[in-house]
C-alpha cells in the first residue's frame, strides 16, 4: 500500500469511502483533476459533479458530489461535500424526473440550474458505474 494514494471521500453525515487508491478524478471549479501519486498539493472547490476513484483492489468507485473541497498534500486526498452518494446509492429515476422539473423551472427559478447540474451528475454516475 506504500505506492498508493490515501484517499478519504467524506459527507458532513460519514465517511462514504476510505483506503488506498491508483488514481482520483474530480471537477473542480476550474475544470477536471486527475490526482496520481506525487501530485502537487492542491486546494480546491468542487463543482456538482461525478468523483472517479481507482482503487488499489476492486471495483472503481463512482459518486457524486454536491460541491465541496479537494485537498491533495503528500499522497493523501480528501474529498469533503456536505452531499456525497455513491453510485449504486442513486435512484436513477427519481433523478431523471428531477432533471426535468428543474429543466421546466429554469428562468423561473434561481435553483434550477444548480438542480440541473446535480441531476446530470447522479445520472452520469449510474452511467458510469454500469
Amino acid at each position: 500500500m506504500t505506492d498508493a494514494l490515501q484517499v478519504e471521500l467524506v459527507a458532513a453525515d460519514r465517511v462514504v469511502w476510505s483506503g488506498g487508491a491508483t488514481m482520483v478524478i474530480a471537477r473542480t471549479v476550474d475544470g477536471d483533476v486527475g490526482v496520481l501519486r506525487g501530485h502537487a498539493p492542491v486546494l480546491s472547490a468542487l463543482t456538482d459533479a461525478v468523483v472517479e476513484i481507482t482503487p488499489e483492489e476492486g471495483t472503481e468507485v463512482i459518486a457524486t458530489v454536491d460541491g465541496g473541497f479537494l485537498s491533495v498534500a503528500n499522497d493523501r486526498v480528501s474529498i469533503l461535500s456536505e452531499h456525497v452518494l455513491l453510485a449504486h446509492e442513486i435512484d436513477l429515476s427519481k433523478a431523471e424526473v428531477e432533471l426535468e422539473e428543474a429543466r421546466r423551472l429554469l428562468g423561473t427559478n434561481d435553483d434550477a440550474e444548480k438542480r440541473i447540474r446535480r441531476a446530470e451528475a447522479r445520472i452520469r454516475a449510474v452511467e458510469k458505474a454500469s
